[in-house]
């Protein structure tokens, strides 16, 4: 069982940084960040692969950076230029089965890990 835990979340103004961290138990091929803002569907944002490999979601790209520490089983997600429209709970998760970096930060058929998030507030 591969438990995940976010923590970096908090208020921060438009235009500022935030860096999530994501700690992990054991490594999974396939890891991701995904967000849920009020009224709306949960969005794959970011993932990486074991190999490297990267993908981010339109509305991230050129903004928001993953990052992964094996080491440390810490997966980031370093987010700059924050706009309202990024308010969100955060979460990261985990799935074994995604070879495909775009799959698996979109997680089609679902994630088989979860953490419990982390809140993110923008605000002008």
């Amino acid at each position: 069982q591969v438990q995940l835990a976010e923590s970096g979340g908090g208020p921060v103004q438009v235009g500022g940084s935030l860096i999530l961290s994501c700690q992990y138990t054991s490594g999974i091929y396939c890891m991701s960040w995904h967000r849920q803002g009020s009224e709306k569907k949960r969005e794959g944002i970011a993932g990486i692969l074991s190999n490297g490999w990267i993908s981010y979601s339109p509305s991230v790209e050129g903004r928001f950076t993953i990052s992964k520490d094996t080491a440390k089983r810490i997966v980031y997600l370093h987010m700059t230029d924050l706009q309202i429209e990024d308010t969100a709970v955060y979460y990261c998760a985990a799935d074994p089965n995604y070879g495909d970096r775009h799959a698996c930060r979109e997680g089609p058929f679902g994630m088989d890990y979860w953490g419990k998030g982390t809140t993110v507030t923008v605000s002008s």
